[in-house]
């Protein structure tokens, strides 16, 4: 299970090659934000400067951070992930939130380098970047294989181009009713 304190640290390691962010979190030093991921909660605050400790227990956050992610969704990357996001609270401290975490980038190979060699840390991240483009394909041909069987094989879903046929028939048929309705009432009048 994650913890707060361990996230708190990686997001602050993350910061420290990231001094623009730490400028644009540190109006905000004493703020809470609450991220729930489904059923885990783990509440922040911001540092003086410009960083994040877990929250006092009892804190009330500024902005709360909801991620519903699937596996799938994980695969996709951040973006999939932000995108999903429901944000509610503070507004300025919401929106710096989002340009912080959208434009926080984690050099790995740098990372990876003074432990590896700068040779064997760039190999092992393009063939992380591989395997990550091999699982967002396969999860991609998984959901359509998935939707497929549901809408070809189970029958469970309808195709797209039978919906639209029978969108098409019922205005037809709304149209053909009015008329009928029109004529009753002049059939009833004369």
């Amino acid at each position: 299970m994650i913890s707060t304190a361990l996230l708190s640290r990686v997001l602050n390691h993350l910061l420290d090659g990231a001094g623009w962010a730490r400028l644009r979190l540190h109006p905000f030093a004493g703020q809470s934000l609450r991220l729930e991921l489904g059923p885990v909660r783990l509440d922040f605050t911001v540092t003086a400067e410009g960083g994040f400790s877990p929250a006092a227990a009892g804190t009330t956050p500024q902005v709360c951070i909801s991620l519903a992610a699937s596996p799938l969704d994980l695969l996709q990357g951040p973006e999939s992930l932000l995108q999903q996001a429901r944000v509610s609270g503070n507004a300025d401290f919401a929106e710096t939130l989002n340009f912080v975490f959208r434009n926080l980038d984690w050099d790995v190979e740098a990372e990876l380098a003074p432990w590896v060699g700068d040779i064997l840390a760039h190999r092992l991240v393009q063939g992380g970047q591989a395997l990550k483009r091999r699982l967002q394909d396969n999860g991609r041909r998984l959901s359509d294989q998935f939707a497929e069987y549901l809408r070809d094989e189970a029958q469970l879903l309808t195709p797209t181009d039978r919906l639209q046929g029978l969108a098409a028939e019922l205005l037809q048929l709304r149209d053909d009713l009015a008329r009928l309705e029109k004529r009753v009432q002049q059939l009833e009048r004369g």
